[in-house]
This record gives structure tokens, sequence and C-alpha cells, in this order.
């Protein structure tokens, strides 16, 4: 997994309520268990029309909002079942970032364990934020999202703290998922096999043929 320390990207206001996670990858998408090339079917049914081809009103279709790296979302960000296809999909379009009121326990988890870095922020600041990104002379600027300092800067230059659980902070910080941090008890892990292997030997004897 990728480290994540500072941001800077554009980001697309999509502030609409209870977001989830079929609205963001249908279920009929769901046939694969790689993490790549789903990416193309996020919110598919909003970016596309029946015939397949781009709505143009939508804001993931329109410059410079397709290349936004972070979403400016609505309260309840990923509700809804608890498929992990989801936060694939959106780190496969290109998503890093979400910045919501609230967001669903278990998209909010998996986000993590897979390198979007959520950010919860009350209602008012995230309409400020979707303000800038979306309208008058900062509409498209690039934000700042600086993991280290906890901190968004919008491109006027207003600066907006936030908080965040301090061992999630620390795992995407040094690119660190579940396996990444099992890996970094492998003495430990070593040490304990070897006082088994000599005290248990019958759990490592290999089954007569």
């Amino acid at each position: 997994m990728e480290k994540f320390k500072v941001l800077k990207a554009v980001a697309a206001p999509m502030t609409l309520v209870n977001v989830d996670t079929d609205m963001i990858i249908p279920a009929r998408f769901l046939k694969t268990i790689k993490r790549t090339g789903l990416g193309k079917s996020a919110f598919y049914a909003m970016r596309y029309d029946e015939n397949g081809a781009e709505r143009s009103d939508f804001i993931l279709n329109k410059e410079p909002y397709r290349h936004a790296k972070i979403l400016i979302a609505g309260a309840n960000f990923g509700c809804g079942s608890s498929r992990e296809h989801a936060p694939w999909s959106l780190a496969d379009f290109g998503l890093t970032c979400i910045i919501a009121p609230s967001f669903a326990d278990i998209f909010y988890g998996n986000s993590f364990k897979n390198g979007i870095l959520c950010i919860t922020l009350p209602q008012e600041e995230v309409d400020k934020l979707a303000a800038k990104a979306g309208t008058g002379n900062t509409a498209g600027g690039e934000f700042t999202v600086d993991l280290e300092n906890q901190t968004i800067t919008a491109p006027d230059g207003a600066v907006t703290p936030f908080s965040l659980d301090g061992t999630k902070r620390t795992n995407l910080l040094n690119g660190l998922d579940d396996i990444g941090i099992t890996l970094q008890s492998t003495g430990e892990i070593k040490t304990f096999e070897d006082k088994q292997r000599r005290e248990q030997p019958w759990l490592y004897a290999q089954a007569s043929a």
C-alpha cells in the first residue's frame, strides 16, 4: 500500500446523502476478486446512461473533476452492504481522499485498509469546502490534504484542521495494510513458532502419507 503524506489535487463536490455501496459499485460488477479494473464501473448508474454513454451532467464526467483525487461527499457515505469492492473501485478510479460529515462504519474501515483517507468534518465545514471546489473563483482549483499536520488547505489558502484516530493515521503515513502490520511482528512470530515447535512438536509433524 502506498504511503499517504501530502495530497495536492482537484476535489470534486458530490454532496448527495446516503450514497450506498451499490451506487458506488453495482452488484453486477462484483465478479472479480482483483482490486484493479473496477474504476471504470465506479458510480456506474450516475456516470453512464442506458446506452453506456457518459452523462454530461455528472460531476466526475466534467473537467477538471474527472481527474479528481479528492471527493467531497454527503452524510452517511458508503452505507449499505459491506462489499470491499466499493473502496477498491474508488481507489482504482483515482480517489484517495474522501471528505464527508459521516461515513458508514464498515466502508470507513475498509477504505483505510485500501489506502483511502476518510476525513470527517462538521456539515458546515464540508459545505464550505464543497462550495470552494465547485463554485466561484476557486472552482476546480487544487486542495492540499496534509495528513502529517492534519490540515486541508483550500485553493484560496484557507486552512481547515481535521482529527483522525492515531492508529489509522500512522498506518496510512507508513503505507501499512493488515498484512503490512502483521509483517512488522515477523520476529515475534518466529520466536513464538520456534518455542511452540520445541514444546509441541506434534503440531508441526507432517501427516503420514
